[in-house]
């Protein structure tokens, strides 16, 4: 049959077998478009969940947090922008000034950004009011950081100082993606320190599940210290779930449990387990790689973004999720050898000195973490120069544990097969070859799984 296949930025046609079972990538809703988001978001705030309204809760002489998202977040509706200045709006009718307010980008170990960009997502309405009251978190700055303690389990909870300093921090989140975000996640990741998120950023924990996900039960811990030490009512959440990338379908304000709590009660009606998608599990999973990463947001792909942080992490799911053990993988992509080496300063390192010996993102931990941890070199440009911290570019070959669960990987279309074969996988022309060469594998009738993957674009 011909389908159509994602590749990079585009779609190209493929002929495959007639018993290729169809799947999809279980990320897309029903869900419909708001037609007034910021009458939506007003009344979120008019009626949170399990705190009073702000302009109820605030005091004139308050000192007032405002974080938000980063770039990165696949977000782009203009929630930050509205849910801000309505924020703001609520605050002064409490009589909060202006002038005791902070705005805060929660970037934890990503990239700082440049005035320029956060005027792409918050509007340069308030980049110029705000003025250097609008800053980047620092995860390495130990004269901003407070250390809260430990939780149950031990974890350090380390973070920005101003959430410790303000009397409130209020978090716009603009995107619940499945399990993976919202919740403690806004505080105790984005605002958080090297030596906190090296807790619950592991290649175990860190998980799109929607039920026993193993980093929300640490980050929850996590959040019990900032409650306990700096009280109950300190956070004030604002949780969005999107009909599209486009638009918003909901918005919830309160406390941080019970509106994470109803953004995953109604993301659990909409999207089903990848695991249940397909009845039985395929001898050979499929899919394109579109031109997208988080880690891209104003910036470019590199191949390691393409092959292993969204080939086999963000979109790589499905192979644990629909492929047996000892599957075939076949990854569709160009992957253009491109580096940008101030916002990923780590990466051709990682590229030419890591990845040709060493697979198991585990023992790259053990071997590298400390040492790219350290380096001052690294550091520096992630304080000053607009880099991901070196501990993130460790975190980009954790997706290679998914190695463990197949027999091999195929990337078909890579305009310079040597990146491929640099990783052990092995290029062919065509997707068509590709699936021959994973049938002389997985045997002649071998069942397929063709995981139809959207064009997706980076925020550039």
């Amino acid at each position: 049959m011909e389908e159509q296949i994602v590749f990079g930025d585009r779609m190209i046609p493929v002929k495959l077998p007639d018993r290729v079972q169809t799947a999809p990538p279980g990320l897309a809703t029903t869900l419909s478009p708001v037609e007034d988001l910021g009458g939506t978001i007003r009344k979120a705030l008019k009626d949170p969940l399990g705190r009073p309204p702000l302009s109820r809760m605030v005091r004139p002489n308050w000192k007032v947090t405002i974080a938000f998202d980063d770039p990165t977040v696949p977000c782009f509706a203009p929630v930050w922008e509205t849910a801000m200045k309505l924020v703001i709006e609520e605050l002064e009718k409490g009589g909060v000034k202006k002038s005791n307010i902070t705005l805060l980008c929660a970037n934890a170990l990503h990239r700082k950004f440049t005035r320029r960009e956060l005027a792409r997502i918050i509007g340069e309405d308030l980049v110029k009011e705000f003025g250097y009251r609008l800053i980047c978190h620092d995860a390495e700055d130990q004269e901003n950081l407070v250390y809260l303690g430990t939780s149950e389990s031990g974890h350090d909870v380390e973070i920005n100082r101003l959430v410790a300093d303000s009397d409130l921090t209020i978090y716009v989140n603009t995107v619940v993606w499945r399990g993976f975000n919202g919740g403690w996640k806004s505080i105790c990741v984005g605002l958080a320190s090297y030596r906190c998120i090296r807790w619950h950023h592991t290649p175990d924990s860190m998980s799109m599940s929607m039920e026993k996900n193993l980093m929300h039960e640490i980050l929850n811990e996590m959040g019990a210290v900032v409650e306990d030490k700096l009280g109950k009512e300190r956070i004030f959440k604002i949780e969005t779930v999107l009909a599209n990338p486009l638009q918003v379908h909901q918005v919830w304000a309160g406390g941080v449990f019970e509106t994470r709590q109803a953004a995953l009660d109604l993301m659990k009606s909409q999207l089903k387990p990848r695991r249940e998608i397909l009845e039985e599990k395929a001898d050979i999973v499929l899919y394109g790689i579109p031109n997208w990463s988080p880690y891209a947001a104003f910036s470019i792909m590199n191949p390691i973004l393409t092959l292993v942080s969204t080939g086999l992490g963000y979109f790589g799911g499905v192979i644990e999720a629909m492929g047996k053990p000892g599957c075939s993988v076949i990854l569709v992509s160009p992957c253009p050898d491109r580096w940008n080496h101030t916002h990923h300063p780590t990466h051709k390192e990682i590229w030419e000195r890591i990845l040709p010996n060493y697979r198991d993102p585990y023992e790259i931990v053990d071997l590298f973490e400390e040492d790219f941890c350290h380096r001052e070199e690294y550091l520096y440009k992630y304080r000053f120069c607009y880099g991901f911290h070196p501990m993130h570019g460790i975190m980009t070959t954790y997706p290679l544990k998914r190695l463990r669960h197949v027999s091999g990987v195929f990337v078909a279309g890579a305009e310079n097969p040597s990146l491929v074969r640099h990783l052990g996988f092995e290029p062919t022309g065509t997707t068509e070859e590709a699936i021959e060469k994973a049938q002389a594998i997985q045997g002649k009738n071998a069942t397929i799984a063709f995981v139809k993957y959207p064009v997706l674009m980076y925020r550039q």
